[in-house]
């Protein structure tokens, strides 16, 4: 009996042990997708800033743009890829660095001339104010209302020097580009004071 009942709980632990059904993956076992890093405007600058350096010591900044992605819209004053542009007097050159996915990269030199508009040099010491609180004055001018209406309008950032009001200014941006933009605003980048709706 004894014998039996041992061949039984055997064969029963056999054909638990032997289930052709394969195990099924638990959430756990799942690769998790990993949402791109995202930083303020003036951390990738100086990221790029460090990496500029290396390639001429002279180099200074002439423009720092975000770029929307499906990851990033750009809120709080983030985003998950910059492009800053460098331009070197003693080489008479220019080159864009770009940081994305938490690395650093940059593209092929272009001539370099002082007297280009669209490439105006600024001294790094004018840039005090972040695109976080950049974004923050934006959104009290027209662009909490705007991203109310339409929550998924993306927004990027740009700084440049405004040879005008002789000021470093982060334009902020609500819209896919520039040009068709639903609103930019404009905001100084040493003050940190409102300068203008600009559309």
């Amino acid at each position: 009996m004894t014998k039996n009942l041992f061949a039984v709980i055997l064969a029963a632990t056999f054909m638990a042990g032997c289930s052709s059904e394969p195990a099924k993956p638990t959430a756990s076992d799942k690769p998790e997708r990993k949402i791109p890093e995202t930083i303020t405007g003036s951390s990738a600058f100086y990221k790029c800033y460090i990496s500029a350096r290396g390639w001429a010591q002279d180099v200074q900044p002439y423009r720092v743009e975000s770029e929307p992605t499906n990851d990033s819209k750009g809120r709080d004053g983030k985003a998950g890829e910059w492009r800053v542009g460098f331009a070197s007097p003693s080489q008479h050159a220019t080159r864009p660095y770009t940081w994305a996915l938490g690395e650093v990269s940059h593209s092929v030199e272009d001539s370099y001339s002082p007297s280009n508009s669209s490439t105006q040099v600024f001294n790094v010491q004018f840039l005090k104010v972040d695109t976080d609180k950049a974004y923050a004055i934006a959104q009290q001018h027209g662009g909490e209302k705007l991203l109310q209406k339409e929550p998924d309008t993306p927004v990027f950032y740009r700084l440049d020097w405004n040879r005008q009001e002789n000021e470093l200014t982060w334009h902020v941006i609500y819209g896919i580009d520039r040009d068709t933009a639903k609103l930019r605003v404009a905001v100084n980048a040493t003050t940190g004071e409102f300068s203008r709706v600009e559309k």
